[in-house]
């Protein structure tokens, strides 16, 4: 493991340094009027197909923490799973019957693995690449819903350890990722974020969530700085995950709660994978001495939604 002393916290923007970043990410991004896929864009066959060339074992490992049904610190309305047969008195007739059950959740919670569309973030009244806010209606989106995933999210990813590069099992709630620390962690795990890549940056949060039990993740977790998203501009990636939400609270930016979200998502097109889970993953990339991997990410047939529960796949 590399020991190198973690900054801990960055350098807060203020709001003239963030509206200047939005802007230069924004026009960073190659898109036409009518783009709608975003920076899925990215995810071409020729790409898709070389990323088939990651596997290697034939192993598979989920990506996603299991959905919680019971109350706790980041999780207070909990996925509601019911039974609706059999019945309570717990009996069973004879012939043919079927265990049935049903769930109820909130997509966009601060524990449950899920996936943002690009309908998710509205700032300034505006949607990814200006598209109206009244594009969400009560009835859900008329515009980019997660049915733009539809079809799946294929390709490389890239796990990039950010506890592992700092020599310490997580990183504390508040610390934030710069993207100099994303480029040490490519070069300390020998692995190249490549254009189309599927970003996966670990900042030790199930882990410490695991460990010290669930804490109020609203107020304070780990997660992005908002200039590390230069980096994911300069590679053009296709999609971020992070086991925390990506961004960081408190937030760096004043009067922006979520700078990471409205940078990589409203400016950058970015489909943003929240609350994963990578401690099935590093015993095998520790193993094989690979970071990389084919990823199958495969979002729920939800034509107006914001998000998708998910549980995304890498294939060693």
């Amino acid at each position: 493991m590399t020991t190198r002393a973690g900054s801990g916290t960055a350098p807060p923007l203020d709001r003239d340094a963030f509206e200047a970043l939005r802007r230069r990410l924004a026009d960073e991004v190659s898109r036409g009027p009518d783009d709608r896929p975003g920076a899925l864009r990215e995810l071409t066959p020729a790409r898709l197909l070389a990323a088939a060339g990651e596997i290697r074992t034939g192993r598979t490992v989920t990506l996603a923490a299991p959905i919680g049904t019971e109350p706790t610190a980041d999780n207070p309305e909990p996925c509601d799973h019911r039974m609706t047969s059999p019945p309570e008195s717990g009996a069973s007739p004879a012939g043919l019957h079927f265990a049935l059950d049903r769930f109820a959740m909130n997509v966009h919670g601060n524990a449950d693995s899920h996936i943002d569309a690009l309908c998710h973030v509205v700032y300034d009244a505006t949607l990814y690449n200006g598209v109206p806010a009244t594009a969400v209606t009560s009835g859900g989106a008329t515009e980019l819903s997660i049915d733009a995933a539809r079809d799946g999210i294929v390709g490389r990813g890239v796990l990039l350890d950010i506890p592992r590069l700092r020599g310490v099992p997580w990183l504390e709630p508040g610390d934030q990722v710069t993207a100099g620390e994303l480029a040490a962690a490519e070069a300390a795990q020998q692995v190249r974020v490549g254009e189309g890549d599927l970003l996966f940056v670990r900042v030790g949060h199930r882990r410490r969530r695991n460990e010290l039990g669930p804490w109020d993740v609203a107020a304070t977790r780990a997660g992005l700085h908002p200039e590390a998203l230069r980096f994911l501009a300069e590679r053009r990636v296709a999609a971020l995950g992070s086991d925390s939400n990506s961004d960081a609270a408190p937030s760096s930016v004043p009067g922006v709660g979520f700078p990471v979200h409205v940078l990589g998502i409203h400016a950058m097109g970015l489909h943003l994978l929240d609350y994963l889970q990578f401690e099935d993953l590093l015993p095998f990339c520790e193993q094989l001495g690979r970071w990389s991997f084919f990823c199958v990410i495969a979002p729920l047939r939800l034509p107006a939604a914001t998000g998708s529960p998910v549980n995304p796949i890498a294939v060693l």
